[in-house]
């Protein structure tokens, strides 16, 4: 059959249930449709336009592609291509970009239809599409954008930016995502490139009796199956603990289904997943532990050696009980939490191949030199063999810490010496990466006959699922904001993080806090009835202020900003009929004793081009922007003629992309790398100067570990701050969500609202839609759209309000930005529900009578 792609007359004769995506992915080499979770049709990604439609290329087969016409952002023409992506650009709708190109050709649907749109017209159409950065609302103001510009036959200025800290500087190389040609690590393609498979486990807890691999070593195309015997150095590997091997051996027991029993690597694809399927293994099937509080009982099963009890946090000061005694009001409840898919829009992926020095790895990882790491140990060689270059990801929210299939790409790579690819399918994804956890929290409050908060007592207990990941700093996390954003004199609060065969869970955005402020928000509210106080005067009354102490005991020296935020919002809660408010705390930085350190490098290459090395994961943040922006404010010099890279080649070594702390590391890091250059550009210029390096770096190693007897409680180095106001209609539906956050300094103020506007998206949807559910130890459903992330039209207006309160330790005065915006939603939410009907939630999701939100 014959047809016309971006203009050319094409001739296909293959499979005509082939789908158009693997086509023009691995035939035509056109990546700019992306593969977020063929073949389930429910992100977008994939979109392109078929006869003036766009279609999910992902599902749409070729035998209905006959005397067609296929187009993809490369074929929209030079002046459509600019307007789309100037408008994303300078509307900032565009973050980690993955979803973007197909929004785009979506968009240009609608426009060859209706060159006017509504917003609610827009939002309609972008129905097929999920985007997990934004909220939405940029994007729908990009699309209105590039409609105005088509329909007046007008261009859209390229967006510029001098990099001042505090203008919207436009994001780094931004025009390349929105048009889809960004290359993720599935879009690259390397000559002699094969392919692995993953064969995982039937059963959450099973011994591994024989694995029989004989059927799969004769497909036609396999190079070889790959064992846990077959790892040449340390199998079993971790981010902290190392408890989480690569592959199971035969003879131990899985802990859970995402567990790796081999692994095939074929000629193609399609032949390695063909091969897996036929590996063979034979089980003692056990049962499994999936219930939290059983696996803390003495007769469960230990799922690990040392027990079921990953770790336990535990803080107080005060005496609890004749506190509880002499209080005049006291809230307390059993609050719960449920299991959430980070749903990042690009599946894991990661290629390998053999180098002069051993391997190198192209990861989306969100700490390249933690790969690093664990990889030299797998291959049982030095680090200095292992090189990893950073591929900007997209989509990480906590999700990329823990390596998927790095480790799987590079031993394969380094015992076949080929270059070698293995990625994941959204099943696949859903079922291996780690979640947020679900934590049982056992809360209570209490405040005297003035309204003054008087102690917190709670208990959290956190599923940590198979393997530890970073299940025992999250519960220290929710531990050490058990107080919020408030002073309170008495505490006794305990964290247990716990093994169970559930899917592991680890790093999210918000990383435990979120979960003890729907609690403590709840019981705040609750006491407020109680004692007929004023719950915005309330939360003001006793919001943290400098000089008062969080949970840990750490005294804010300088830059407590709650009561700003509450500012912020009192006259729009006092004139919101159903208005539910929560505050919000969350620490920048590790902290905790663990270091928090960074360096960064500026290679001055030529007049017209500067190189800036770091080692934190750009994931759709905009972390190279912030890079960008900082030498140009130190040094005046054009961000235009700046270039961004993460490689551990560069040794500008830096943790994981956490913490919300990107930016004041990296932004203090080339604040000192400047110092210098600053000082040689009083009398050079940038060509006298060609070829010199300059390296600073931000080290804070003076928090203290929990528990430790010091004079001073430093916790954290930092802490942002946040009040979420939530209004409902007259129909008890969401209607707007005002968020007033504390920078300390907004050094871009589109990607501070960009980043606020996602993590609302993603809060609300914490509150009333999302849950992946486990059943028996497996997801009920690996399907995305099962998983309740909110579309576009189901979104409530936002407003995010920017509060600067300077922080001592943040360049400039900032503070994290990325995890804060979701830690009060969910309270708010609830509070705003008991306002409409009565009625106290204290389980998440709260399900809402209507899914579609109303504007």
């Amino acid at each position: 059959m014959d047809f016309t792609l971006n203009g050319q007359t094409k001739h296909f004769d293959g499979d005509p249930d082939l789908s158009l995506m693997t086509y023009l992915r691995e035939q035509e080499g056109i990546t700019s449709p992306k593969d977020g979770c063929s073949p389930q049709a429910a992100c977008g990604c994939c979109a392109v336009d078929l006869n003036g439609k766009a279609v999910l290329s992902c599902v749409t087969p070729m035998k209905k592609v006959g005397d067609g016409q296929v187009t993809t952002t490369e074929g929209l023409g030079e002046y459509r291509q600019e307007v789309f992506a100037n408008a994303f650009v300078s509307k900032g709708g565009v973050q980690c970009g993955f979803c973007i190109p197909g929004i785009v050709m979506q968009s240009n649907a609608l426009i060859n239809r209706n060159s006017d749109p509504s917003r609610g017209e827009i939002e309609q159409a972008l129905t097929p599409h999920l985007c997990r950065c934004t909220g939405y609302k940029k994007i729908v103001e990009a699309v209105q954008c590039a409609a105005e510009a088509i329909r007046t036959e007008e261009r859209v200025p390229a967006p510029q930016g001098n990099g001042k800290i505090g203008t919207r500087h436009p994001k780094y190389k931004a025009q390349d995502l929105v048009l889809g040609q960004h290359k993720y690590v599935d879009d690259i393609r390397l000559a002699g490139l094969k392919h692995g498979a993953l064969r995982f486990s039937d059963h959450p807890r099973a011994r591994v009796i024989a694995i029989n691999s004989s059927a799969a070593e004769r497909v036609e195309g396999v190079l070889r199956v790959f064992k846990a015997e077959d790892v040449p150095g340390e199998r079993v590997i971790g981010v902290i603990r190392q408890d989480w091997p690569l592959m199971v051996a035969e003879g131990e027991i899985t802990r859970y289904v995402g567990d790796v029993l081999a692994t095939v690597v074929a000629e193609t694809e399609a032949s390695a997943r063909v091969a897996v399927e036929l590996i063979e293994v034979e089980y003692e099937v056990l049962d499994p532990v999936i219930d939290m509080h059983e696996a803390m009982k003495p007769e469960a099963p230990h799922l690990h050696e040392a027990g079921n009890i990953l770790a336990s946090t535990v803080t107080n000061r005060g005496d609890i009980d004749v506190t509880m005694a002499n209080s005049a009001y006291i809230s307390s409840g059993i609050y719960e939490t449920q299991w959430i898919e980070h749903g990042y829009m690009e599946p894991e992926a990661a290629i390998a191949y053999p180098s002069d020095q051993g391997v190198e790895v192209l990861s989306q990882s969100q700490g390249v030199y933690d790969d690093r790491i664990q990889i030299a140990k797998l291959l049982g060689v030095s680090q200095e063999e292992v090189r990893v270059i950073l591929v900007p990801n997209g989509g990480g929210f906590g999700g990329k810490e823990d390596m998927s299939v790095q480790g799987h790409a590079a031993l394969a790579a380094t015992v076949l010496g080929l270059p070698v690819k293995f990625r994941l399918t959204r099943d696949e994804s859903i079922l291996m990466h780690p979640k947020r956890h679900p934590i049982w929290m056992d809360y209570a409050v209490g405040c005297d006959a003035e309204g003054k908060i008087t102690f917190v007592k709670a208990k959290f207990i956190g599923d940590t699922g198979a393997y530890a990941s970073v299940g025992m700093k999250v519960l220290e996390r929710s531990a050490g904001h058990a107080t919020g954003a408030y002073h309170v004199p008495v505490t006794d609060v305990e964290a247990i993080a716990v093994y169970t065969n559930n899917v592991p869970c680890g790093a999210m955005r918000g990383f435990g806090v979120n979960q003890a402020a729907f609690a403590l928000e709840s019981c705040i509210d609750d006491l407020c009835e109680q004692g007929n106080f004023d719950r915005w005067q309330f939360r003001y009354d006793n919001a943290i202020q400098d000089g008062d102490m969080t949970a840990t005991g750490q005294v804010i020296e300088s830059g407590a900003g709650a009561r700003e935020t509450l500012l912020a919002v009192k006259d729009a809660f006092y004139a919101a009929r159903y208005a539910g408010i929560a505050c919000g705390i969350k620490n920048t930085g590790i902290g905790n004793g663990m270091p928090d350190a960074a360096s960064a490098e500026i290679t001055i290459v030529a007049a017209d081009k500067i190189i800036i090395d770091h080692g934190w994961t750009e994931m759709g943040q905009g972390v190279n922007t912030i890079a960008t922006q900082v030498l140009a404010n130190e040094t005046g010099i054009d961000p235009a003629i700046v270039e961004v890279r993460i490689d551990t080649a560069a040794e500008q070594e830096a943790g994981m992309t956490t913490a919300s702390r990107a930016t004041s590391l990296v932004g203090n890091a080339l604040i000192d790398a400047c110092k210098d250059l600053k000082r040689d550009l009083q009398n050079n210029s940038l060509a006298d100067l060609v070829g010199k390096r300059y390296r600073g770096e931000w080290v804070v190693d003076w928090t203290t570990k929990p528990g430790a007897m010091v004079e001073k409680v430093y916790t954290h180095y930092s802490y942002s701050y946040a009040t979420q106001l939530v209004t409902l209609d007259d129909d008890g539906q969401v209607a707007k969500i005002t968020a007033a956050h504390d920078a300390g300094k907004i050094f871009n103020p589109m990607l501070f609202e960009g980043q606020l506007e996602g993590s609302l998206h993603m809060g609300l949807g914490y509150a009333i839609s999302e849950e992946l559910v486990m059943e028996n130890g497996r997801p009920k459903s690996t399907r995305l759209r099962q998983c309740g992330i909110l579309r576009a039209k189901e979104m409530p207006e936002l407003e995010v309000i920017g509060v600067e309160v300077p922080d001592p330790y943040g360049p400039y005065g900032a503070k994290g930005v990325g995890e804060i915006g979701l830690v009060p939603t969910a309270g708010a939410v609830a509070n705003a529900l008991y306002q409409y009907d009565g009625i106290r939630r204290r389980k998440l999701p709260m399900k809402m009578k209507k899914r579609r939100i109303k504007r």
